[in-house]
């Protein structure tokens, strides 16, 4: 029987951890009843650098049971890098893992059919977004715009696919081997490959607390998986200065027209427009590819992606965690 590790990034969830362990033990619970998943499935939380009880409440959990373990990050590195230090340390104590935030947005009930697929061969199952009929209409038109955005500029990624999502022991150790620094897990997955398939459902209001994306961190991170995975915005710069190139050859071919007819040229309104036209393209362009070389320069600089401080686990998982790779 298969072995289920639940992956859940923490960052200030003392409001929501009460409610999110009690559900999801009901579920784990019923899965193992109805014999999907092996007793000694585990839910494991990761604690990004909580500032409040956080980390206090992961560890009373696993006092009060096994079933609950934890990672406590040295300091907050973000959400992405904490699910992947999750995710790295479960793929060798798990044969598949499930990721999903600790607000209580991601349906559990969807745990079953995602199961399921896996046993039919699926190596990776995406929760998606059925309908946004919750979401005020600027939230549904920023986020609805932010996929299609990152998929026009070459970020290959599941439409209203954030990180609810199914992977086998197989897809986790391909996980392993991209070793990007500038992580945009949303995009990389899909590039694992293997059998994939998609399992719909309803995300609810957020149990307590507050968001951890508004728009100004929604669009950081848009930038963020773009510039980490398609090199399109550069591209386009480089088309845009081609045809900007094209209408300057035409203008000097209407101002020579205009001068040999005895004409007036038009003057400083003309110049001044095209001067601050080009000269906030030029920036524009500038900032584009400082994005990129700021990219390479973190790259190469390879830092640590995460770095765990401390862990609670039962005795079979101690030793794995205390050795696991903690980049």
């Amino acid at each position: 029987m298969d072995r289920l590790f639940c992956v859940i990034p923490c960052y200030n969830e003392q409001e929501v951890l009460p409610e999110t362990s009690k559900r999801l033990k009901e579920k784990f619970l019923g899965l193992i009843k109805d014999g999907k998943i092996s007793e000694d499935s585990r839910i494991l939380f990761v604690n990004d650098g909580s500032k409040d009880n956080t980390w206090k409440m992961i560890r009373e959990l696993h006092a009060q049971d096994p079933l609950f373990q934890g990672i406590n990050l040295s300091k907050n590195m973000g959400h992405q890098n904490a699910l992947l230090a999750g995710l790295m340390t479960a793929k060798d104590v798990c044969d598949v893992a499930i990721s999903m935030d600790a607000d209580l947005q991601d349906d559990i009930d969807a745990i079953d059919e995602m199961i399921d697929k896996f046993h039919e061969g699926k190596d990776v199952v995406y929760g998606v977004r059925s309908k946004r009929a919750t979401d005020t209409f600027f939230k549904k038109f920023t986020a609805e715009s932010f996929y299609k955005l990152m998929n026009a500029l070459g970020a290959n990624t599941v439409y209203n696919h954030a990180d609810y999502r199914l992977m086998s022991r197989r897809a986790l150790l391909g996980l392993a081997e991209f070793g990007e620094v500038n992580l945009f897990l949303r995009g990389i997955v899909p590039m694992v490959g293997y059998n994939t398939d998609v399992v719909y459902y309803e995300r609810a209001d957020r149990f307590a607390g507050e968001s951890k994306y508004p728009l100004k961190k929604m669009l950081s991170f848009a930038i963020e998986g773009i510039t980490s995975l398609s090199t399109k915005p550069i591209k386009l710069i480089t088309g845009l200065g081609f045809f900007i190139f094209f209408v300057s050859i035409v203008v000097l071919v209407y101002s020579l027209i205009r001068f040999f007819t005895g004409h007036t040229i038009p003057g400083w309104t003309t110049t001044v427009l095209s001067v601050w036209a080009i000269g906030g393209l030029m920036m524009i362009s500038l900032g584009v590819i400082g994005e990129y070389v700021g990219k390479i320069y973190l790259e190469t600089k390879n830092r640590p992606r995460f770095i765990i401080e401390s862990y609670i686990a039962d005795e079979k998982d101690e030793e794995v965690f205390g050795r696991s790779d903690r980049r």
